[in-house]
This record gives structure tokens, C-alpha cells and sequence, in this order.
């Protein structure tokens, strides 16, 4: 089973393994959303929409159907 980054639980890190760049903004990937790089959850919006992050060091919202779109190893419970 594939885990993605809109099943993360806040407080979870993980390591970004897989971004579908279709359905990926851009502006994103330049932003850090990468493969190989670490992200936290570090809260989600009421109505779980969208989810504030924190990838190496920036802190960016996404939507959760885009968080869909991004596997993920989680790396602590």
C-alpha cells in the first residue's frame, strides 16, 4: 500500500518518494516538493482543508487533492 502525503497525521514526518508532476502545480516543485526531501504536517485547516507543511525548512498550504498526488515514506509515528 502507497501512502500519501494527505494520509500523514499531524506531527508525522516523512520523506517525499514519488510527485505526480501532472497534477502537480509547478510552483511546488519549486518550492521543494521534491523527491528525497522531508516533510512534516505540521497542522490542517478546519474542514481538513488545506494542510499547512513544512518541507525542508518553507512552510507552504496545500490542498488535500493535491497532497493526494504525493507518495510518501512516513519516518516517525
Amino acid at each position: 500500500m502507497q501512502v500519501t502525503l494527505a494520509q500523514l497525521k499531524r506531527g508525522q514526518s516523512a520523506i517525499i518518494n514519488d510527485v505526480s508532476s501532472i497534477h502537480i502545480p509547478l510552483k511546488l516543485l519549486e518550492m521543494g516538493c521534491l523527491p528525497g526531501n522531508m516533510v512534516e504536517l505540521v497542522q490542517v485547516a478546519p474542514f481538513s482543508d488545506p494542510l499547512y507543511l513544512n518541507i525542508n525548512g518553507s512552510h507552504l498550504a496545500i490542498r488535500k487533492e493535491t497532497a493526494t498526488h504525493i507518495l510518501i515514506e512516513i519516518t516517525n509515528g
